[in-house]
This record gives C-alpha cells, sequence and structure tokens, in this order.
C-alpha cells in the first residue's frame, strides 16, 4: 500500500515552507510531506529527514535521495526525541537551527503492510512492535503480553489504549499465557475476539494493539521530549507543525504550545486542530482521527 501524506495542503500552508533554508521532517517515513516541501522551495533549502527504521532510510536513500540528491536532502537513521543529538552529528557545532518542523505521528504504511513486527491485527505476524527493525535487546509487545504482570497490563491497555475493558482483557490475556505464551499476532486477536463485545465501528483489537504500540516505543515520552528539543532548535519566526492520530498524542501537543504561549515564547497558529475534509476521508481513510497543529516561534 503506498502511503498517502494526511493534511499535506493545510500543513504545508501552516508550515510556510516556502519562506525559510532549513527544515526537519521528523518522521519522514515514505516521504509524502518531505517532498512537498522541497517541490515548494526549488533549489534553495535544505531538509533533514528522521526516521527510526534502517530498512525504510534505505528505501529513500534508493530512491527518493537519488531523485532529489543528497545536498538538498539529508536522511538520519534515529528517533526524534534525540533531535539535539542527530542534528550535532550534521553540525558538530551545535549551531545548527532550523526554519520549520513537522511531525506526523501516524503509523507508516510501510509497518502497517510490509515489516513483519505485528502492527496489524489483521495480519499473522510475530508480536514484536518496534519502529526499529534491530529490536534485539529491546522491548517487544511479546515480552509485555508475556511476562508483564496483570495489573501492568491492565494498566497501560485503560491509559494507552483507553480500552473500557482493559481489567477484562488483561485477565484474559493472564490466563491464555497460563497455557501457552503469546507469539504471534493471531493468538492476540483470538483472545480479544472472544473478549471485547463486538462494536460497528471499531475491531476488537484495535485498542489493545494501540496500547501495546504505544508502550512498545514509548510512544508519548519520546513525543513530549521531540517537541522540547524541536522547539528549542527553531530559530525565531521559525514554525512547528504536528499531525497526530489519537487523543494522548493530540493532548500532549494541545498543552505544549498552551505552555509555550502562556510562557510568551511564541504564538498558536490553529485554535482548533485542523481535520481531514469529507473528501480526503473518502480518499484515505486512515486520515479520519487526524488533527494538525500548529506553532510559530517568538
Amino acid at each position: 500500500m503506498v502511503h498517502i501524506p494526511v493534511l499535506l495542503k493545510e500543513s504545508m500552508d501552516l508550515l510556510k515552507s516556502e519562506k525559510g533554508k532549513m527544515f526537519i521532517d521528523a518522521t519522514i517515513n515514505g516521504g509524502g510531506h518531505s517532498r512537498e516541501i522541497l517541490k515548494r522551495m526549488k533549489r534553495r533549502v535544505v531538509l533533514i529527514g528522521i526516521e527510526q527504521d534502517g530498512d525504510l532510510i534505505n528505501s529513500l536513500k534508493n530512491k527518493f535521495q537519488k531523485e532529489i540528491g543528497e545536498k538538498r536532502l539529508i536522511l538520519k537513521k534515529g528517533n526524534f526525541r534525540n533531535l539535539k543529538n542527530l542534528l550535532k552529528e550534521i553540525d558538530p557545532s551545535a549551531k545548527l537551527r532550523v526554519n520549520g518542523i513537522i511531525f506526523d505521528l501516524g503509523m507508516s504504511s510501510y509497518h502497517l503492510e510490509k515489516s513483519g513486527r505485528g502492527f496489524s491485527f489483521q495480519k499473522d505476524e510475530p508480536l514484536i512492535m518496534t519502529y526499529s527493525a534491530e529490536f534485539q535487546d529491546k522491548l517487544t509487545a511479546r515480552e509485555i503480553l508475556n511476562q508483564w504482570s496483570r495489573e501492568e497490563l491492565e494498566e497501560i491497555l485503560r491509559e494507552y489504549g483507553e480500552e473500557r475493558y482493559a481489567r477484562k482483557i488483561s485477565q484474559a490475556i493472564a490466563e491464555r499465557r497460563k497455557i501457552k505464551k503469546f507469539e504471534t499476532t493471531k493468538e492476540l486477536v483470538d483472545v480479544l475476539f472472544k473478549t471485547v463485545p463486538r462494536m460497528k465501528k471499531i475491531h476488537p483489537a484495535t485498542k489493545t494493539f494501540q496500547a501495546l504500540r504505544i508502550a512498545v516505543n514509548d510512544e508519548l515520552n519520546a513525543l513530549k521530549d521531540g517537541l522540547e528539543q524541536g522547539f528549542e532548535i527553531l530559530n525565531k519566526g521559525g514554525r512547528m507543525v504536528v499531525i497526530s492520530f489519537h487523543s494522548l498524542e493530540d493532548r500532549i501537543v494541545k498543552n505544549f504550545f498552551r505552555q509555550k504561549k502562556q510562557e510568551n515564547q511564541g504564538q498558536i497558529l490553529t485554535k482548533k486542530p485542523i481535520q481531514p475534509s469529507i473528501e480526503e476521508i473518502r480518499q484515505n481513510p486512515r486520515s479520519r482521527s487526524a488533527k494538525l497543529r500548529g506553532f510559530v516561534k517568538r
């Protein structure tokens, strides 16, 4: 499946990409937003693209970087929570500042369709769920399901998945693993089908898979770190644009922007989050939960 960038025009309008000289795409994955930034900026701009997955980085190097050129597109493997260190690798003087940063927090189509690491409940794959392909010695979904206590499972399901049946699910998981340890997504989905009441719009596994993915990758803390570091490396007048896909992310972004405004460090560009049009949702159903917020640094 081809990755379709969400809220492309709206995010570019907020970013004002044609007015800057250096930008960061903190979640480049398929490169949709990066391509549009570089298209708008002709030959005047350098863009730094960050991605955790080495396979995606190699893919972009093979097709995207050849098309654009290494001087205009710098690809860095890493987590956006380490933005300052990643920029130091490019400029050891640590004086590098950027005119705009975009965070697209949505799941990459690659991870869902091709990574083979258990992100999709519609496939039967190993329960890994790390964004990085190098997952040895790292926390995995399998470890959480098989080794964490029932109480810890309930906590992450309730907090990260906002799952109303968190207690019931955690109990079912604890009972199932006494008989046989969890190894694949299908084994988990089978338990969830038997445990969670069916709803018309939401698959029984949706919230549990979200919770596990967030826990494995420490996504919410990474987002807080990334926003702070991103803001620090913005020039005055620089803009930060964030596309979130669930309420936990959106709340962090909203509160971060409010705090910076209260500290008189800039201005919120979006009184309310911008959401996809009916037409965009029709063309790309995955965009339906997206929310776009922007901030300009003073």
